[in-house]
């Protein structure tokens, strides 16, 4: 069969008819993974097909087939959420690309809820109480996004995204333009090559290392994403579970068989517990401590609103929490002359088992969990010490690299 793409159709439906055609046809398996679309100027998750009709419940139930998984995260920005869609999550402002687009059209606050994944997650439920269908139902993974065939993701060791701005102390290796080009008098809505992240990773669960298993962890959404760290991150979620759990020898034998991992569906009972999970979290073996694990948590109220709220659950140092609940900053000990941190604070595991406190019964909800490292260089920062050129005036030469896992869903009892 010819290959499709967007030279045949843009339109994401003929590429999903095609798809179906193929498995037809040879009796093979196809996926869809829509890139990350934060300069998609709110295509990626629209209330509309791209022939203007407004979703239904075939197009959402063909979405949610062709479309299990969903790129999170990449070297154009982070995808997760956004600070005005986030007001109260400290952590929602990273590598924010709200400026800008491969278009002429401006970006309006009105498109982010159509470009970031939280909140696409919470009005998939909606359209789910509306259509008894979910068309936003997806995992959740990280690719680089990189145009050079080398597979570096590390900060350290960041390549580029073109061979044209591979590592060089050339004044390009920042500058060169990414978005703004349809409006080269306008410099506000510019992002650069610096502007991008290193990139991102998709992490498997899969059973055995052939490619049919790993494929059908895809399909069944059992899968991570993160900024480009080797993060270990593991999620059951039920209504079983106990704490001493954590420390079973058959950890994820009993996950499977008590609960169901991430990507996975509960079902709530009206007079049943509120669910729990178990999550262990090993930092990269190669890289940088962790500062704590959160669960995000959405819902939709019974008036049809969205709700969200970060709970942070593990963390390392023996911090306390404030009296309204917020954990101090884990410390940064980065040191930008030179390039370099220390694992001296923050923990290389951590673990959780923690249940929902505010749980009701009736409403849909999704629960993901969001690890963040302590802080290390940026990527310009290690380039400004092996070119010995300067850092990029406007960024932060740190960060706090991340994991997300795909959500666990719980639906209302019958």
């Amino acid at each position: 069969m010819l290959p499709f793409s967007a030279y045949d159709s843009e339109d994401p439906e003929d590429l999903w008819s095609w798809m179906a055609a193929y498995e037809d046809d040879t009796g093979g398996q196809v996926l869809a993974i829509p890139h990350n679309g934060n300069l998609s100027n709110g295509l990626i998750f629209d209330d509309a097909t791209r022939s203007g009709a407004p979703i239904d419940a075939d197009y959402a139930a063909r979405r949610a087939r062709w479309e299990p998984v969903y790129e999170v995260t990449q070297i154009k920005g982070d995808g997760e959420t956004h600070p005005m869609l986030s007001p109260e999550d400290a952590f929602a402002d990273y590598g924010t690309w709200d400026k800008g687009s491969f278009g002429p059209e401006p970006k309006t606050p009105e498109i982010l809820p159509r470009e970031y994944a939280r909140s696409a997650l919470q009005r998939g439920m909606a359209y789910e109480a509306s259509l008894g269908v979910n068309p936003f139902k997806f995992g959740m993974v990280g690719s680089t996004d990189s145009h050079t065939a080398l597979s570096s993701a590390q900060e350290y060791n960041f390549f580029g995204k073109v061979s044209l701005v591979e590592p060089t102390a050339d004044p390009i290796r920042f500058e060169e333009r990414i978005t703004g080009r349809f409006t080269p008098d306008d410099m506000t809505d510019d992002l650069t090559h610096a502007d991008g992240l290193a990139a991102g990773l998709a992490a498997v669960w899969a059973r055995e290392n052939t490619r049919e298993a790993i494929w059908d962890a895809l399909k069944r959404k059992e899968v991570f994403a993160t900024t480009g760290t080797r993060i270990r991150l593991r999620v059951f979620g039920g209504f079983s579970f106990t704490p001493a759990d954590l420390d079973r020898s058959d950890f994820a034998r009993h996950g499977y068989e008590a609960g169901v991992p991430m990507g996975g569906e509960l079902r709530a009972r009206a007079d049943g517990p509120p669910p729990a999970f178990l999550l262990p979290v090993l930092r990269d073996p190669d890289g940088t401590n962790l500062d704590r694990v959160q669960i995000v948590k959405g819902w939709v109220a019974a008036d049809g609103s969205p709700g969200e709220k970060v709970h942070d659950i593990a963390w390392s140092d023996g911090r306390e929490p404030d009296a309204e609940g917020h954990l101090p900053a884990v410390g940064n000990t980065v040191d930008v002359d030179i390039a370099t941190y220390s694992n001296e604070i923050g923990a290389p595991f951590l673990q959780a088992y923690w249940q929902d406190p505010d749980f009701d019964p009736s409403l849909r909800a999704f629960y993901y969990v969001r690890v963040l490292e302590i802080p290390t260089p940026r990527w310009t920062t290690y380039d400004a010490v092996v070119f010995g050129i300067d850092r990029p005036a406007d960024l932060e030469p740190f960060l706090q690299e991340r994991a997300y896992s795909s959500p666990i869903w719980v639906t209302p009892a019958d």
